[in-house]
């Protein structure tokens, strides 16, 4: 992709990365939806690599689904490439992703000729992920099941020890600071099941020791082009 284009309502633009993948960039936070050095390699470093692939690994051959919670569903680009992974894997997924700013159609519309330079499945699943309701489970392919949650994660009533796998996705600690909170990260520890991981591509120390006050095991990982680490967590049990 080349240049940018803008909208208005909220005003996000589409801009292209490093690697020639697509993000969106918000004037109101001065932040981006990814990292500018590369969109797609920082989500298949931080959410695929260090979240995915070790749980996919030790599922292979038992056929359990595995329950995934993103927080900032965003471009939907980290459900994609989980389900493209999965998919290879024979994984059975059901995936949760919480959004309280939906992306509005114009935007969706132009993010669209990424997906569409993939081929098919993806060029359709890319539109039927942004067209499925909200709050209602929707089967993207068998195997994978979406649930686009329309709320905040503070509002969010999410079941206690659901989720083998939380992508912490939400914008950076200074943009907003209420989703970085020890009761947030508390709020998701109850979430997540026994043995259960949260990764994110932020590497703050007050975020890690908010993590370990919440009950978390936290640990230091090399992180994607352009960021030294990356943090991923675990609930002990």
């Amino acid at each position: 992709m080349s240049g940018e284009q803008i909208f208005q309502e909220p005003k996000v633009e589409v801009r292209a990365t490093a690697d020639g993948s697509a993000t969106l960039f918000v004037p109101a936070l001065n932040e981006h939806y990814h990292s500018r050095h590369g969109a797609r390699q920082e989500s298949q470093h931080v959410f695929l690599k260090h979240g995915l692939g070790p749980l996919l690994q030790t599922n292979i051959g038992y056929q359990q689904t595995l329950h995934i919670l993103e927080v900032g569903l965003g471009t939907g680009l980290n459900a994609l490439l989980t389900l493209e992974s999965g998919a290879m894997a024979g994984a059975f997924i059901e995936y949760d992703g919480l959004e309280t700013y939906p992306l509005p159609a114009a935007v969706v519309a132009a993010l669209q000729p990424e997906w569409d330079q993939r081929g098919t499945p993806l060029k359709e699943l890319f539109a039927k992920l942004h067209s499925a309701p909200w709050d209602q489970p929707t089967e993207l392919l068998p195997g994978f099941v979406l649930k686009k949650m329309h709320q905040p994660l503070q509002e969010a009533a999410l079941e206690p020890s659901q989720y083998d796998l939380i992508y912490f996705d939400a914008f950076a600690p200074d943009k907003q600071p209420e989703l970085w909170t020890e009761a947030i990260f508390r709020q998701l520890y109850v979430a997540a099941a026994p043995g259960g991981v949260l990764v994110s591509y932020c590497a703050q120390g007050q975020f890690r020791r908010n993590l370990r006050a919440a009950g978390w095991r936290t640990e230091k990982l090399p992180g994607p082009p352009g960021k030294r680490e990356m943090t991923r967590a675990h609930k002990d049990g």
